[in-house]
């Protein structure tokens, strides 16, 4: 069953680190970056994966906040908590929100529907975005390249497939845990300072 696991992996891994990188993708670059260092991936294509997917994810929002503002979908993101601060900080700070929201979990989705909606320039925001992405893909990559160096030497030199996929559950595990607490610390947050 590992086995199998680990084929898909080294098939399909890359495209699952890009997709993963296209939303709130924390944790897809980390376990890109521990599949790098245990030699699944080479280190500068899961960087790539994650930094493309970061800054496609970010466009497709923000092509989706200027073009289809009146769109149910779009409407509804508007109405999620979070969005009127994203939206006071893109129109007040373009250029740090844009270098910076996707660092702060839980807005990355309507900062980038935010940004759409502000005044920013498109080349302007693909500039940034572009930068921020490369950025963002090399330090989440780095953090999981780390964890598989700390795991190699808690475990030994040659990770067996099946505790490489362990430790890869637990990391994606933790950093989803950990992201979602962030994100429902921040929503109500939120609220508390709506009512």
């Amino acid at each position: 069953m590992t086995e199998a696991i680990h084929r898909l992996i080294e098939q399909y891994g890359l495209v699952a680190v890009f997709l993963g990188c296209v939303a709130e993708g924390e944790s897809a670059a980390i376990l890109g970056g521990f599949f790098a260092h245990q030699h699944v991936f080479v280190p500068w294509q899961a960087l790539l994966a994650a930094a493309l997917g970061a800054f496609g994810g970010d466009t497709f929002f923000f092509i989706l906040g200027r073009s289809f503002a009146d769109h149910k979908f779009v409407i509804r993101l508007r109405a999620r908590p979070g969005f009127s601060h994203a939206y006071r900080l893109v129109t007040s700070h373009p250029n740090i929100f844009v270098l910076s929201n996707r660092y702060i979990y839980g807005l990355r989705l309507v900062g980038g529907i935010a940004a759409g909606l502000s005044g920013i320039a498109a080349a302007r925001f693909v500039i940034l975005n572009a930068i921020s992405s490369v950025v963002w893909a090399a330090l989440f990559c780095t953090v999981g390249y780390v964890f598989g160096l700390g795991a190699e030497r808690i475990v030994g030199q040659a990770l067996a497939r099946h505790e490489r996929l362990l430790i890869a559950l637990a990391i994606g595990l933790v950093v989803a845990i950990l992201g979602w607490l962030a994100s429902h610390f921040l929503a109500k947050r939120e609220l508390r300072k709506g009512s």
